[in-house]
C-alpha cells in the first residue's frame, strides 16, 4: 500500500514538473497580438484542461508502473517519460522562445509519442491507455491551433 501511494506521488510529481514549464512560459503580450482562429479556446480553458489531463496522465502512468514487470511495461514507461520531456519543451519553444515553427515540430512529435504511448499502454493496462486518450485529443487540437497560428502569422515572421 505504501509503495503504491509513493509511486502515485512520484507520478504526480513528474507531471507537475512537466506542467511547471507551462506555468513558467505563459501567454504574454506577444501571444495576445498574434492572429488566432475564431475557434481558439478561451484562455481559462487551458489551465483547467491541462490540470485534468495531467491528473489523468499521472494516474495512467501509475497504473502502468504498478503492473507486473514486462518488456511492454518498460517500453511504456520509456515512451511516457519521453513524451513528458517533449511536452515540457513546447511551452518553452512557443511562449518562451516565440518559435512557432519549432513548437509546431515539437507538438507533431509529441502527438506521435502520445499515440505510441497509448498503444504501448494498451498492451499493459487498458484503462491506463484510455486515460491517455483525452490528452491525445487535446494535443491534436493544440497542434491544429499551433499550425493555424503559424499560417495566420507567417507573413509577419
Amino acid at each position: 500500500m505504501l509503495g503504491s501511494l509513493l509511486a502515485l506521488l512520484v507520478s504526480l510529481l513528474l507531471v507537475g514538473l512537466t506542467a511547471s514549464t507551462g506555468a513558467r512560459f505563459r501567454p504574454d503580450g506577444w501571444y495576445r497580438e498574434l492572429s488566432k482562429p475564431s475557434w481558439t479556446p478561451p484562455d481559462i480553458a487551458f489551465p483547467i484542461a491541462w490540470g485534468i489531463l495531467y491528473l489523468l496522465m499521472a494516474i495512467a502512468a501509475w497504473r502502468i508502473y504498478m503492473a507486473d514487470d514486462s518488456a511492454w511495461r518498460s517500453a511504456s514507461l520509456a515512451a511516457y517519460a519521453l513524451q513528458l520531456m517533449v511536452n515540457a519543451a513546447w511551452s518553452w519553444l512557443f511562449f518562451g522562445r516565440k518559435q512557432i515553427v519549432a513548437a509546431l515540430v515539437d507538438i507533431m512529435g509529441l502527438l506521435a509519442l502520445i499515440t505510441a504511448t497509448i498503444a504501448l499502454f494498451s498492451q499493459v493496462d487498458t484503462l491506463a491507455a484510455w486515460l491517455m486518450v483525452p490528452y491525445g485529443l487535446w494535443v491534436a487540437l493544440a497542434l491544429a491551433l499551433n499550425a493555424t497560428i503559424y499560417q495566420l502569422n507567417k507573413a509577419e515572421r
